[in-house]
């Protein structure tokens, strides 16, 4: 997938934002709790993002993602440029992170979010 159709989806999920953070990642949150992170002056190398518990030794055994670097402790994983992977799947990917950071918000925010959207 083209990393700019992946920030492009990030954008479009309910209730989730986009902010430069560490001088040059790019963080995508939802409800202030992040997502997805990609560095903002190199979109195109990787986006790390959440994954579920049950699938981070699944998808760190493909060549092209790795363990997170600072966050793999919390199942974490990075795709790189260079994972073979079809659109469709970065895609689900990414909207699985989403919904597993959005499932531990408060049911107060999540009404609120979802309000708004």
């Amino acid at each position: 997938m083209d990393f700019e159709a992946a920030k492009a989806l990030c954008r479009g999920f309910p209730g989730a934002t986009e902010d430069l953070k560490w001088e040059h990642d790019a963080v995508f949150s939802v409800g202030g709790k992040m997502f997805a992170v990609t560095n903002a002056a190199l979109p195109s190398e990787g986006f790390s993002l959440k994954a579920e518990d049950e699938r981070f030794l699944e998808l760190t055994d493909r060549p092209g993602i790795i363990p997170a670097p600072y966050l793999a402790r919390a199942k974490w994983v990075y795709v790189t440029a260079g994972a073979d992977m079809a659109d469709a799947e970065l895609a689900a990917l990414l909207r699985r992170s989403y919904e597993l950071v959005f499932a531990r918000l408060t049911r107060k925010l999540q009404r609120e979010i979802l309000d708004v959207a």
